[in-house]
Parts: C-alpha cells; sequence; structure tokens
C-alpha cells in the first residue's frame, strides 16, 4: 500500500507564472509540461507534491494592449489568463493551483511586502533615468545595449525618467554570492551558475527599480500615491503568496510544510531575476532561499527561437490537433537536452512518432496482447519456465526503479525517458529472440511460451506505470489493457507482480504509423483554413516550407550576399584590421554554436565571441594567426562582450580563416 499522504515528505514545484499578454506558443508551454513530468513522478515515486504554476497579470506592456484593444486592463487580463490556462488544460497538466497576480490577496500581501522592505531600509526613493525595453519590462544603461537595442530580446528602448523606488541589492550582493559558492546545486545547469556570478554578482550589483509611476496598471503602493509596484517583487513573490505567506503576522500551516520550494523551473531568459532578484528579496524577508532554481533551454522552431515576427509561431492546439496530445507530450520531453537547446520541425517529430513511439512502444504492446489473445485466449499466462536469455531483460526493467529517481532528482527528464525506452527495445529484441510464435508450434512449449509471454507482459506493466509520469493517456491505456491493480510505486520494484489468470482488456491503439508526405499537407490545409477564420499569423515551421521554396530563397538570398554595393578608398580607410594571435578558444557556456576566443592584437588581448562552433575543434586553435576586425563596435553576445571580429573566408560548407602568409607580430597592421 501507497504510504499516508500525511506521512509523506512535500515537494515543492513551481514554473515562471505566464505574462498576460498573448496567447503562449509551444515553446512557452514546454516548461509547464517539463514540470507536470515531474510533479507527476515525485507524485507517483512518494511525494506530497505541491504544483503551482498561473499568470503575471500587470505592468506597461498589458496596460498598452489593452488600450489598444479598447479594453479595461482586468477584462484584458482576465481573457488571456483564461487562454493560458486553457492551454495549460489541453497539455493535461497536473497542476494543484493556478494563481493570478490580480488575486485580492496577493495584491495585499504585495503591498505589505513592500512597505516592510521600505521600513527596514532595503528600499529607498530615488529618480530613474535610464532606457527601458517594454517587452521585458527591463531597464538598461547606455552601456548596456547592444547597438543602442535591447541586449536580452533586441527589440527597440525608450528613454525614461520618472521618481521611483528602488531596492538595495548591493545591501545583499555578498551574501548571495557566498550562498551560491556554497551550495552548488542552488543554479541549474553549471553554466547558469557561472554566468550568473561572473557576469552579474561579481562584477557588483546596482540596485534595482521597484517602483513607476509612468503608468497606472499595477499594486499600488499603499503609503505613496502614484505608484505601483514594478513588476518582479510583484510577480516573484507569488511563488510565497498564495501558499501561505504572510507578512507582519503567523504563516499559514500549508507554507510552513512547503517552503522553501524544491524547484523553481524558469526559462533560461529570465533565471537572472530568480537566482539574483529573488533570492535577495528572500534574505530581505528572513525566509529561507529555494532548493534549487533550473533555467531551461529554449524548445526552437528549426534554428531560431519562436517569434511572431519571424512568422514561425505554433500553438499546442494546432500540434494536439495534427498529432495527438502524448505525441506532442513525448516530443517536447524527450527531444529537450539537459542544458542545450533543442528544435522542433515536422520532420522530426513525424520522425520520433514513427520510428520510437510506434516502432518500438506501440510494437511492443500490439504484438505482446495479440500473441496473448492468439496463444491464450487473452488470459494472462503463468510466470514459469525462465532461462538464462530471461535474466538481462528483468534486470533491466527492474533496475528503472533506481535509475528513474536519480535522473529525475537531477531533472534529466530526456535521460530517463531514454532509459524507459531502452527496456522497450531490448523487449523488443527479447521477442525476436525467444520465437513465441516458433515456440506455438510445438505443444511441449506451451509453459515456456506462457513464461515468455508473461515476461513481455510484466515489462509493459512496469514500463507503462512509469510512463503514466511522462504521457499519462498511453499509461492509463497500458494498464486497462492489462487489467492490473498493481500499479504503485512499490509494485514497480518487484517483477512478477501482474496477476495471472486475469483477462486482457479491450485492444486500444496507442500510435499510428504517420505518412510524411500526407500529414504535410494536411497541416498545410488546417493552417490555412485556421488563417481564413481568423487573424492570426499563418503557423508555419520551416520542414513544412516546400523544397523547391527553401531553393528559391537561398538562391535568392546568395544573390544578395554577393552583390555588396561598391564602396570608396575613403570608406575603406575606416576599416581596422590587425593580426592576432589566439591565445585560448572554448565553447561558449550558454550557446553551443558558439566559440569564446582570447586573441592577442599587440595593444591588448580582446575577448572575441564567434558562431563557428560546428567548424572547429577549440582545443586546435590556441597559437594559430589570424586576422580580426578590430574597430568594430563591440556587442554582448549571450551575455560575453565580444571585442572585434575574426575574419574567414567560406567555401560552401568550408571555412578557414584570414591569415599572413608569414608569421607577424600580433597588432601588424593589414593593408
Amino acid at each position: 500500500m501507497a504510504e499516508d499522504k500525511a506521512a509523506k515528505k512535500p515537494y515543492y514545484i513551481t514554473t515562471a507564472i505566464a505574462y498576460t499578454s498573448g496567447k503562449p506558443h509551444i515553446g512557452n508551454l514546454y516548461e509547464i509540461v517539463l514540470a507536470d513530468a515531474i510533479a507527476r513522478f515525485m507524485r507517483f515515486s512518494g511525494y506530497d507534491v505541491y504544483f503551482q504554476t498561473g499568470t503575471d497579470e500587470h505592468g506597461q506592456k498589458i496596460q498598452d494592449k489593452a488600450e489598444a484593444a479598447g479594453m479595461a486592463p482586468q477584462r484584458f487580463v482576465d481573457e488571456i489568463s483564461a487562454e493560458i490556462k486553457r492551454n495549460w488544460d489541453i497539455m493535461n497538466i497536473s497542476y494543484d493551483k493556478f494563481v493570478r497576480t490580480t488575486d485580492p490577496d496577493h495584491m495585499a500581501k504585495i503591498q505589505k511586502i513592500f512597505k516592510k522592505y521600505y521600513e527596514q531600509g532595503d528600499i529607498y526613493k530615488g529618480m530613474y533615468e535610464g532606457w527601458y525595453c517594454k517587452p521585458d519590462e527591463s531597464f538598461f544603461t547606455e552601456s548596456q545595449l547592444v547597438d543602442g537595442k535591447c541586449p536580452d530580446c533586441g527589440r527597440e528602448v525608450e528613454y525614461a525618467k520618472e521618481e521611483a523606488y528602488f531596492f538595495r541589492l548591493s545591501k545583499y550582493a555578498g551574501a548571495l554570492e557566498e550562498y551560491i559558492e556554497s551550495h552548488p546545486d542552488f543554479i541549474q545547469p553549471e553554466s547558469r551558475k557561472n554566468e550568473m556570478l561572473n557576469n552579474f554578482i561579481k562584477p557588483g550589483l546596482k540596485d534595482l527599480c521597484v517602483s513607476r509611476t509612468s503608468f497606472s496598471w499595477g499594486i499600488p503602493v499603499d503609503f505613496d500615491p502614484g505608484h505601483v509596484v514594478y513588476v518582479w517583487i510583484d510577480a516573484l513573490a507569488n511563488y510565497i503568496t498564495f501558499p501561505g505567506y504572510n507578512p507582519g503576522g503567523a504563516n499559514d500551516e500549508f507554507f510552513e510544510k512547503f517552503w522553501p520550494a524544491d524547484v523553481h523551473l524558469v526559462g533560461k531568459d529570465i533565471i537572472r531575476f530568480h537566482t539574483i532578484y529573488w533570492p535577495i528579496m528572500l534574505m530581505a524577508l528572513g525566509l529561507p532561499l529555494p532548493k534549487k532554481v533550473f533555467g531551461h533551454p529554449w524548445l526552437l522552431v528549426g534554428d531560431g527561437k519562436m517569434s511572431k515576427s519571424k512568422g514561425n509561431v505554433i500553438y499546442a492546439d494546432d500540434l494536439v490537433e495534427s498529432f495527438g496530445l502524448d505525441a506532442v507530450r513525448y516530443y517536447c520531453l524527450k527531444e529537450m537536452p539537459f542544458a542545450q537547446d533543442g528544435s522542433l520541425t515536422y520532420d522530426l517529430l513525424i520522425e520520433r512518432i514513427n520510428g520510437e513511439l510506434v516502432n518500438i512502444l506501440g510494437n511492443l504492446v500490439n504484438r505482446t496482447m495479440a500473441m496473448t489473445r492468439q496463444y491464450f485466449d487473452g488470459v494472462i499466462p503463468e510466470s514459469c519456465c525462465d532461462e538464462d536469455i530471461d535474466g538481462e531483460l528483468k534486470a533491466m526493467t527492474i533496475e528503472l526503479h533506481e535509475t528513474l529517481p536519480e535522473k529525475m532528482a537531477a531533472l534529466k527528464i530526456s535521460d530517463s525517458m531514454q532509459s524507459i525506452l531502452n527496456v522497450l527495445r531490448r523487449a523488443n529484441k527479447y521477442v525476436d529472440e525467444t520465437t513465441p510464435w516458433v515456440l506455438a508450434k510445438d505443444p511441449a512449449q506451451k509453459s515456456r511460451l506462457g513464461g515468455v509471454l508473461y515476461n513481455l507482459l510484466e515489462v509493459v506493466r512496469i514500463c507503462g506505470c512509469y510512463l503514466k509520469c511522462f504521457l499519462p493517456d498511453t499509461g492509463d491505456k497500458i494498464i486497462a489493457m492489462l487489467s492490473t491493480t498493481h500499479t504503485d510505486w512499490e509494485d514497480c520494484a518487484v517483477f512478477g507482480k501482474l496477476e495471472s489468470g486475469n483477462t486482457l482488456g479491450e485492444t486500444q491503439k496507442l500510435f499510428e504509423r504517420i505518412d510524411p508526405a500526407k500529414k504535410q499537407k494536411e497541416i498545410a490545409d488546417y493552417l490555412a483554413n485556421k488563417q481564413k477564420t481568423t487573424a492570426e499569423a499563418a503557423n508555419v515551421i520551416p520542414s513544412a516550407i516546400p523544397e523547391t521554396a527553401k531553393a528559391e530563397t537561398v538562391k535568392a538570398e546568395t544573390a544578395l550576399e554577393t552583390a555588396k554595393a561598391e564602396i570608396t578608398a575613403e570608406d575603406f580607410a575606416k576599416i581596422e584590421i590587425k593580426v592576432g594571435k589566439i591565445i585560448s578558444c572554448e565553447k561558449h557556456p550558454n550557446a553551443e554554436k558558439l566559440l569564446v576566443f582570447k586573441v592577442d592584437t599587440g595593444e591588448k588581448v580582446r575577448t572575441i565571441v564567434s558562431g563557428i562552433a560546428k567548424y572547429f575543434d577549440p582545443a586546435t586553435l590556441a597559437g594559430k594567426q589570424v586576422c580580426v576586425l578590430a574597430n568594430l563596435k563591440s556587442a554582448k553576445l549571450r551575455g560575453v562582450e565580444s571585442e572585434g571580429m575574426l575574419l574567414l573566408a567560406e567555401e560552401g560548407d568550408k571555412l578557414s580563416f584570414v591569415a599572413p602568409e608569414q608569421a607577424m607580430a600580433p597588432g601588424s597592421i593589414v593593408k
């Protein structure tokens, strides 16, 4: 029997709350599906889980969008929040609490928290003057901009000057740095931790603007009319206000049980706010910090991040309509690496459905059920007559009970699913090794045949129980077909719990094989029809574009690239190219396509970031002479300041460094 809920160890998991500026796309939903798989697994393995998600509903961007739509802000966020919740439900998310920051109780607590900060000297009033990115709700100094635009999203910024309250981040910077250094698992993956320490904390934290006066859609600062609480205190504090934190009073018993959170799941683009601002806010409240913040990678469309301006946005309901819920969940969870961005195309999705869900999982379940019906009239046979060949399959299956908790605790969800897939693949091989159809021809082998089929059915049972955490509907179908009640966590630790003598339930098709060409046409027709009936932009994934159209696009782009405008000698004189010597080269900690070079150019050693990782082994480049465009304006690429450009020659898929014919001193001018 499962342990009584009251005695279970608590486990609190959150997602970042979704901003109510528009409908979420499948890239946004990756995070919620990831959190759901973790929450389901922790429940299954014996934890009392509290899973919180919801919507962030204040800010200037929302006020502007509401005004543009001719709606009151509250009505606008009501509609968007409902749409986000609908998408969460489409993806079969088992959240325990869906929160909204327009909740009156939350708003009242935020006012108390803000006042507490002010009264203890953590907040002071001043004047903000600088650059503001409305889409990211972030402020930047002139030096932080990249080509005059937001360094995070690359969009236009606007100059702002207004009275505001500021949070003294600098007061807690030392304590935060010490905490991160002494808690190596606090920020995951490791590359995110290094980025926060080296790029933000160690260079020195600037005090944070935490109120605004230029718009009104926010939580009012009750002791200073005209100010509204800025987004980060409002949004981040949802993790404590809804479970029952009470500033100035006794916390709810629920809060005392579940805080600190076991893991905050957030996109890597907002990990700074969750690992710098949020921990400092908690320190100022005297509360323990969350145990782990995991900055997950992005789910990209083709090679790029989803963006309506790029026309490559795809929504969850469209994918589910075309491929089915669990197929979409499978792809999101299985194809996303632990620390690298994943890629979504229709071609890859179809390949995974056919190659793994149909050929491995579906094939094993279908033929095991079919042979049991054919040879034993659908009655589960006795487990007997084991041979040496059975041992490996049994051992691999039982081993999941030990390895899956380790992988899931480390948030290696893709690896966990691969472990299950490996067992299913081994079971398919076991069918070919034991040849049940041959055993069935010999009456003397009836018991052995029953033992083989029992072993296969038992693998299906155990894997089906685990799969319910990742693919809930599929797991339920498998368990229903087996007519078993042995589906608890402890039941998966033992091989042989399936009830012999029970009759199999009705066969259910798990996944259908997809004809790629036919499916691509269906999708194109579906999206074209949707365009006619809605005002939404076309949701096109790169692999859906006909190859002829791709070829014409490449041809046109190549022609544009080769037909450069003429320049004068005066134009060329503006360029400063120097000989450099590569001192070191390593992979960028947060971008698999980028290399980070240290290059001696005579007057200094420059850091240069270049997107050429797939062409060169960084370990082989130290000591190499190169040519450097030295007077190129510096730019921050994924958090690393790049101070120049390396010159390379390109021929087809080959790249070669441009270098002097003979050794030259670093800093020599190229004329």
